[in-house]
């Protein structure tokens, strides 16, 4: 069976439905969607239950649909901030958009399909029930939305060894246990091992039964500086301003993140151990309150083995017990890949043009893709940065982020459509600002004048912090 599209996205996750929403609403384009999943969002899908997002839903899906009622959350860890989403809102939201995209007639959409093709002249697309083959002919472009891999723990099994009698699950097995354990050990700091601990404690398990495996301590942001909405407007943009005027004048790193923490903006699990991570995960400070009373952390690397009665890591090993439950949190996420240029010929290749924000790249790339021509300027509008991973990372994605504003602001249609996209609240909410409110315009005016300031510092510092040789 031979098919035909203009546009070709292959896996239909959080950054393919993002970039296919674009093409559906601005341009007249037919579009087929491939997913080895046998339902939209991808590794939503593979998720574990009790997952949250660490972002407010009111920026994460897509620009033409609103995740979620818009409404504060009334848990006591998040009381009064932006809801955050569950992965069984988040799965339901997906389903009601591609029904909808399927109810315009231009697009096509195969579940449970294997895509088998070289993302130019040769697609094909393979059932993963039956077997049949279909042959694609794409008359635009295929997206590979693949290249920033997300992995989770159920689908990324450890790297480390399990020796025989020893119990250890991904998060997603966690509320199906049948009998408790001696003790719980959380191996990971990243989202998921954050996520997990806060579970336990939320569902009574005292802080003692809890051992936390933290390879690396992670620079944390404080989710209450990132609220993208108007009663909000004060705290969040006043943030922005403080982060901004730090990168503007900090002396060292050292002094940056100093001044960072100081100021609220970026927490940490112990103040007395300096964090070796920074992957852009968000807690609340009344959460990391609670993460705290975890007072068993190892600190001693990577696990290298889990055996019944120690736990072997990179520099020594601890003592355990057979009856204790490993809970592997370690993959990573979203991988660490070098850029690529995202518009390469037949092939658009969507990464992180905002630093930390895939979903929002996603849309916009597929803006750029829509209405400019020359391939050239697509790259200069959509050059990507890779994922973050070490605390000097925050000064790179800062300096990025505000060139690639800058580069933008220079755009008019896509300044433009930056102030009307519902994954990018913050640039609307600063163009609503009324020419009356003083208070407010002074604010963005000392956001402005410390942005303009801060490239320069941030490349000293930066170049300051490399390596020698």
């Amino acid at each position: 069976m031979v098919l035909e599209a203009d546009y070709l996205i292959v896996g239909s996750g959080a950054v393919g439905l993002a970039f296919a929403d674009v093409l559906i609403h601005e341009t007249d384009s037919t579009v087929a969607l491939v997913d080895r999943h046998h339902a939209p969002g991808g590794h939503w899908n593979d998720a574990y239950p009790f997952v949250r997002l660490h972002q407010p839903s009111a920026t994460y899906g897509v620009n033409s649909l609103s995740l979620g009622d818009g409404g504060r959350d009334t848990t006591p860890w998040n009381l009064g901030m932006c809801r955050r989403d569950s992965s069984a809102t988040i799965l339901s939201y997906y389903e009601q958009l591609m029904t909808g995209f399927l109810a315009t007639g231009r697009v096509r959409y195969f579940p449970l399909t294997d895509y088998q093709g070289d993302y130019d002249q040769a697609q094909r697309l393979v059932s993963l029930l039956d077997g049949r083959a279909s042959e694609l002919r794409v008359r635009e472009r295929t997206v590979d939305t693949s290249y920033l891999g997300t992995e989770v723990p159920s689908t990324h099994p450890p790297k480390y060894e399990v020796a025989e009698g020893v119990r250890c699950i991904p998060p997603n097995l966690l509320p199906r246990q049948a009998r408790p354990p001696s003790g719980y050990v959380v191996i990971g700091a990243g989202k998921t091992g954050i996520d997990v601990c806060l579970w336990l404690l939320q569902n009574g398990v005292a802080p003692g039964m809890i051992s936390w495996i933290v390879p690396r301590d992670p620079w944390l942001q404080n989710r209450a500086k990132l609220q993208p909405a108007e009663e909000f407007f004060e705290q969040t943009f006043t943030a922005f301003a403080v982060q901004v005027e730090i990168a503007a004048t900090a002396t060292t790193v050292e002094d940056l993140f100093a001044r960072l923490e100081a100021a609220g903006q970026l927490l940490r699990l112990d103040p007395a151990v300096d964090p070796g991570m920074y992957h852009g995960a968000t807690v609340s400070e009344a959460e990391l309150a609670a993460l705290r009373q975890i007072r068993s952390v190892i600190r001693m690397g990577r696990v290298q083995r889990l055996e019944p009665d120690r736990i072997v890591l990179d520099d020594g090993t601890v003592g355990s017990d057979p009856r204790r439950l490993y809970i592997d949190c370690s993959a990573r996420g979203v991988a660490f890949r070098p850029a690529l240029p995202v518009f390469e010929g037949r092939k658009i290749t969507p990464q992180m043009v905002r630093p930390l924000q895939p979903v929002f790249s996603s849309a916009l790339i597929a803006h750029i893709e829509a209405t400019v021509a020359d391939e050239a300027e697509k790259n200069e509008l959509c050059a990507p940065f890779a994922m973050t991973d070490q605390p000097r990372d925050w000064l790179s994605a800062m300096l990025f982020s505000l060139a690639a504003q800058a580069r933008w602001r220079q755009n008019p249609d896509l300044r433009e459509w930056l102030v009307h996209s519902r994954l990018d609240t913050f640039s609307g909410l600063a163009r609503n600002v009324s020419p009356t409110d003083d208070a407010r315009l002074a604010l963005l005016h000392r956001y402005g004048t410390a942005a303009s300031a801060a490239p320069a510092n941030l490349q000293r510092l930066i170049a300051a912090a490399m390596p020698v040789g």
